[in-house]
């Protein structure tokens, strides 16, 4: 399968986007997904709730909240532009913060669900052992959380390649900046005759949606027999 330049262009900021995304949102994952588990504090609900929204909005409505926050004239962006001269609005890394909103429900959710798992007896009979809050963290709760993690983190991903919606209303549909593998996609269906270069990036998508899936099946196995599971 050949494609032309900027097919490929498109692929490669799909790529470049989603792993940005994925790579800065984890922590914050993390962070996020054990204060749902483990900590208790009016208003919990209401927080899980507003972390799971972008699932059930329209990605449209996100990407303009974002675009009225964030854009260059937002409530927050403009300071950001007129003091650091920064913007996400209209660049690759207002898509990569599109995506990752999008997708972080989902990786809060699969961490989220394998700290539950944890045994709270264990991290006690650390504790009780001399261990501290931040060494039972690291050496008990995060490798007992590995499988989620990273499950977690191959679905956001996943899931940021073929997000839309959210970045076409923050930051358009630029050439070589914020198009990306669906908004490629989306140009090309809208083009006359170009049915063969929207087909093959279909296929791209189809094929790395699915590769996604498939390592994340992959990893979660491995990383449940490096426990003992």
């Amino acid at each position: 399968m050949i494609l032309s330049d900027p097919e490929w262009q498109a692929v490669v900021l799909s790529l470049k986007v989603s792993s940005i995304a994925v790579l800065f949102s984890l922590p914050f994952g993390i962070l996020t997904a054990w204060i749902l588990v483990r900590c208790q504090f009016p208003g919990k609900s209401l927080l899980d709730s507003i972390i799971h929204l972008p699932l059930v909005l329209p990605p449209v409505v996100v990407g303009y909240l974002l675009l009225m926050g964030l854009g260059r004239r937002g409530v927050i962006g403009q300071y950001l532009y007129d003091w650091f001269g920064f913007s996400f609005a209209f660049s690759w890394r207002g898509a990569a913060l599109a995506s990752a909103v999008i997708a972080f429900p989902l990786m809060v959710r699969a961490i989220r669900l394998a700290l539950e798992a944890v045994d709270l007896r264990l991290e006690q009979a650390a504790r009780t052992l001399g261990a501290g809050r931040w060494r039972v963290f690291f050496t008990i709760t995060l490798p007992l959380t590995l499988p989620g993690i990273i499950v977690g983190t191959v679905l956001a991903f996943a899931r940021s390649l073929g997000e839309f919606g959210a970045t076409i209303t923050f930051v358009s549909n630029i050439p070589q900046e914020t198009r990306t593998l669906p908004l490629a996609m989306f140009t090309l269906i809208e083009t006359p005759g170009a049915e063969g270069a929207a087909a093959r990036l279909c296929v791209i998508a189809i094929a790395l949606a699915l590769l996604s899936l498939l390592i994340s099946e992959w990893l979660a196995r491995w990383g449940r027999k490096r426990m003992g599971a």
